[in-house]
């Protein structure tokens, strides 16, 4: 591995072919945080919404950097804790399998207050805290940024351009997280979508904590096609005169 003070890479035209790379990815992975980080941000008030968003991507760029300045730390995080039934486990499948458990509980938990008709509160939710959501956000960041800060390895070996990678598309997310936010919340059944995402995500952490492994490829794929479906939808219901969602 590259040292962090390397930048050896600034003239090297491939480097930055990896980079361009580096960055989509990073950018993609990063929706499903945006779209989590929404989700329980709009249990508060706007102001205070918009501060949780900023705040939880803030946290999530901080533990990226952190974790990628601990490639060694992470090399140990893959090596087999112990067995069960001639299955290795280590302490990234516990993080994982922790991590896709707390997104499928609070994911389906949200479901089903909104398939149960429970009336949807405007503003701040009674007994919803600040403090209460940036912990849930942390909680999340930390399985996310694992997910990005492997796939950065695996992708390039300069830990300066994983750094600068991270924090570019962290700026990119706190731009359009707002956008995110509102367009989720004016257009109900998105939101329901993205809920229904976020419980596919949920599966896939637990299948890679239990070394199964999904291909990203399979779900981004129909996540775009729900969407795309879903646009269909509203097309059609505007068309009509009939509410958006």
């Amino acid at each position: 591995m590259t040292s962090a003070a390397s930048f050896d890479w600034v003239t090297d035209p491939e480097s930055w072919i990896a980079f361009a790379a580096l960055l989509a990815m990073e950018i993609v992975l990063g929706i499903d945080n945006v779209v989590f980080i929404s989700i329980l941000a709009d249990k508060l008030s706007a102001q205070s919404g918009q501060r949780a968003r900023t705040i939880g991507l803030g946290l999530a760029m901080v533990s990226r950097i952190l974790l990628l300045l601990c490639v060694t730390w992470l090399s140990h995080l893959a090596k087999p804790l112990f067995a069960v039934s001639n299955h290795t486990v280590s302490g990234r499948d516990l993080v994982l399998l922790a991590g896709g458990l707390f997104l499928l509980a609070k994911s389906c938990i949200e479901i089903h207050r909104r398939v149960s008709g429970e009336p949807e509160e405007k503003g701040a939710a009674p007994g919803v805290s600040f403090s209460g959501v940036i912990i849930q956000i942390l909680l999340l960041d930390l399985v996310f940024s694992l997910d990005s800060v492997i796939t950065a390895v695996g992708m390039v070996d300069q830990i300066s351009l994983m750094i600068l990678a991270v924090i570019l598309a962290t700026i990119t997310m706190i731009v359009f997280a707002h956008g995110i936010s509102t367009f989720i919340e004016r257009y109900p059944t998105f939101k329901m979508l993205a809920l229904s995402f976020l419980v596919l995500i949920g599966v896939m952490l637990i299948a890679e904590g239990l070394h199964q492994h999904i291909s990203k490829g399979y779900i981004y794929f129909a996540m775009v096609f729900s969407i795309a479906v879903e646009f269909l939808n509203l097309r059609r219901r505007r068309k009509s005169g009939l509410p958006p969602g």
